[in-house]
């Protein structure tokens, strides 16, 4: 689909090109200029330069809230206006290992996420609207917690 888009673009832009006295095209160049620009733009949009690995954007909504590195990854929390969420990151990213991620709202009931992954056990998401939130996770064993944060 994205082809055929593409190409429509390229031929209406192409349709109407007339030729100055130098031999150089008119308007047509110039929206050839544009689509080339466009498809550029959209490549990045999708992904296509620096979204891989760790330059690669968050899984949660929101700005970071707090970092814990701990021995063998590190716990992340954001935070937006109604909710936080974490996950754990290995440091070393491979083989399968056991990991968690856990967070709870003051006076609600904890979110888990927990298995055997490669990379990063989470994201988890919990309402926060003017709630402290208490965030663990672990990581072959080792384990990083806050206390009550975000309040």
């Amino acid at each position: 689909m994205f082809d055929e888009a593409m190409g429509w673009l390229v031929n209406r832009a192409t349709i109407g090109r007339t030729e100055g006295p130098h031999g150089r095209t008119g308007r047509g160049s110039s929206a050839r200029l544009l689509v080339l620009v466009l498809t550029a733009v959209l490549g990045l949009l999708i992904g296509g330069i620096g979204a891989t690995g760790a330059n690669a954007a968050s899984v949660c909504a929101g700005r970071p809230a707090k970092t814990l590195k701990f021995g063998t990854g590190e716990l992340r929390v954001y935070k937006n206006r109604s909710y936080a969420c974490a996950l754990a990151v290995a440091a070393k990213p491979g083989a399968r290992r056991k990991m968690s991620v856990q967070i709870q709202p003051r006076g609600g009931h904890p979110v888990v996420d927990s298995g055997r992954f490669t990379r990063q056990a989470g994201p988890v998401t919990v309402h926060a609207l003017n709630r402290c939130v208490r965030v663990s996770g672990t990581i072959s064993g080792r384990t990083g917690t806050t206390g009550w944060i975000l309040c």
